[in-house]
């Protein structure tokens, strides 16, 4: 259940055999590599460290943690069973995907800024006639104005929009492309162009 880490390039389509269109996203899936091992003697759960992208320059630590393995941009864990062995230094690529398999892939979703509720939530708005002139895109009321006499946690208001870690299920794997690092997934992924994205394979059937 090991996964790899992987930049979304963009979106394309393609043309069914029966003429319909489907949307398809690229996304260049490794080469990783596992630059540290972890086990439940002595950090207490079962993980591999995976390496992504190269960097230009590293610091000591770092080169102290990487040794020879590399100099990688980016650094993910994932959590392995006690029955999933990986060593260091093994390459992961592509080629543990084929098509038809189910991925959960895990990103960043595009920040959109401060929004209000309408964009934010989807809400209606109040009344454009009776007499409102300003009050077209507001929430409305928060207030219970009985007992609790406040506003209940979690109420959706204005705010941060985006930017926050989002995971889509169940994609289909439709290509994958070990010449080229390139991994073909049906639908949308999280993130924006060159956003980093952790593919697992999905444990629904």
């Amino acid at each position: 259940m090991i996964g790899i880490i992987g930049k979304k390039l963009g979106m394309t389509q393609i043309f069914r055999d029966s003429g319909k269109i489907e949307a398809l996203t690229a996304i260049e899936a490794g080469p990783c590599t596992v630059v540290q091992t972890k086990t439940l003697d002595k950090e207490g759960y079962h993980a591999a460290q995976l390496g992504f992208g190269i960097a230009r320059r590293l610091k000591s630590p770092q080169k102290g943690h990487l040794k020879d393995l590399g100099q990688f941009r980016y650094l993910r864990e994932f959590r392995l069973t006690k029955d999933e062995l990986v060593e260091v230094g093994q390459k992961l690529d592509v080629t543990m995907f084929k098509p038809g398999d189910r991925v959960n892939i895990i990103g960043v979703s595009k920040g959109k800024g401060f929004a209000g509720v309408v964009k934010r939530y989807h809400f209606k708005g109040g009344p454009q006639t009776h007499g409102q002139s300003d009050r077209l895109r507001h929430p409305g009321a928060i207030g219970s104005t009985t007992s609790p006499g406040r506003v209940w946690k979690g109420t959706r208001m204005a705010g941060h929009m985006g930017n926050q870690q989002v995971t889509a299920l169940n994609l289909e794997v439709f290509q994958a492309d070990p010449a080229r690092n390139l991994l073909l997934v049906r639908g949308a992924v999280p993130g924006g162009r060159n956003g980093l994205l952790l593919i697992k394979k999905s444990e629904r059937k």
